[in-house]
């Protein structure tokens, strides 16, 4: 399939960059085309100009300044999110590829009526977001009841992309793993994506 890897880390040695490069060398193994978008490192905008907020009702939607992004996504067949979890939320660079990237006509229309939107990432078949947190287990599902999660799975791919199978692996307490956990965690993201094969 071809698929699409977004990182969203800004230090190159970081855990997040560790873990996408699990994920690449896993799906190239696997015989996928792999598009990466390392988006700290194309030194994308996570700003929303005002020419594509004031086009998002007036179409067509002001892709021209991200005509490469909208590119690649809508060439996806699987996508892989790789990014850490900062105040139970997505990194900024993240959230601004969300806002910029997934546009009406690229991602989904406006009804006529503003009522529900409608779906365009059709070809999009499988998704799996790879996150770490600082937290434990529990306060991300028993307190803050996965946010990150809830978003991914309800608010983008349910309405965007509805056949899509999504999968989401967390690792919590990241600051503190020891090696032999980040290799327990690298596999439960190889056996991930072996199933897409």
């Amino acid at each position: 399939m071809n698929t699409l890897v977004v990182i969203a880390h800004p230090l190159s040695n970081s855990l997040t960059q560790a873990l996408a490069q699990v994920a690449i060398k896993s799906l190239t193994a696997a015989g996928h085309e792999v598009v990466v978008e390392n988006l700290y490192d194309v030194g994308f905008s996570p700003v929303l100009t005002e020419a594509e907020r004031q086009s998002y009702y007036r179409l067509p939607f002001d892709a021209s300044a991200i005509a490469g992004q909208v590119e690649r996504l809508l060439a996806a067949e699987a996508l892989v999110l790789v990014f850490p979890t900062w105040w139970f939320g997505f990194p900024a660079i993240l959230k601004g590829w969300f806002d910029r990237v997934w546009g009406p006509g690229v991602a989904y229309d406006h009804a006529s009526d503003l009522g529900p939107i409608r779906p365009r990432l059709l070809n999009l078949k499988h998704a799996l977001a790879i996150t770490s947190l600082g937290s434990p287990w529990w306060v991300d599902r028993l307190l803050m009841w996965q946010p990150v999660r809830r978003i991914l799975k309800t608010a983008l791919l349910g309405t965007c992309a509805p056949a899509c199978r999504f999968r989401m692996l967390s690792l919590y307490q990241a600051e503190k793993l020891d090696s032999a956990q980040v290799r327990r965690f690298s596999s439960r993201i190889e056996r991930a994506l072996v199933r897409w094969s």
